[in-house]
């Protein structure tokens, strides 16, 4: 009975921490967010005993991403955020955001009210060690791996071109 109670302690911290980060005006404030919900991602890692994932998400995303995120932010000065522009952008955005909420509990709901399950079969555990990381990335998954590094470069390039200031009097 530890594990569901577990679960729901895990699954309330995730979503109040994914609410706290989307609604945030501060972006600073929303990366920290978002690091607890990574933190919150791991620890439901180690429940479903898979720790060797469960610290990658640490040292990658709450350590390595998160950082790269709050350098990207202090960099660029956009620590506060500004509302969506445009006429009735912000309640317009407000309005789908609700709407859209709305929808996905009311599928939620009803999928927990059918009772179906989807089968009785029970899954294999599947082998989470590191060897078997390591030859599923760069075996069957090589191409995503390669697209993935290609485009954090380009994001890497991207900001380096956007926080390029002009010099007065020189001509790019």
């Amino acid at each position: 009975m530890g594990i569901p109670v577990v679960f729901i302690i895990l699954a309330i911290v995730a979503v109040a921490a994914a609410l706290m980060m989307v609604t945030s005006r501060n972006a600073v404030h929303s990366a920290l967010w978002l690091v607890l919900n990574f933190a919150t991602i791991a620890v439901f890692y180690v429940v479903l005993n898979a720790p060797f994932i469960a610290m990658v998400q640490i040292t990658v995303y709450a350590g390595a991403i998160m950082v790269l995120f709050l350098f990207v932010i202090m960099l660029l000065g956009a620590e506060r955020l500004r509302g969506a522009g445009g006429p009735g952008g912000e309640r317009f955005h407000q309005a789908t955001a609700t709407l859209l909420g709305v929808l996905l509990l009311t599928a939620v709901a009803l999928m927990l009210l059918s009772g179906e399950t989807g089968g009785t079969a029970v899954a294999t555990m599947p082998d989470s060690s590191p060897r078997a990381l390591g030859f599923a990335l760069f075996e069957t998954y090589v191409f995503p791996f390669e697209v993935t590094g290609v485009l954090l470069i380009a994001a890497i390039i991207g900001v380096a071109i956007f926080t390029l200031r002009k010099k007065p009097g020189v001509k790019a």
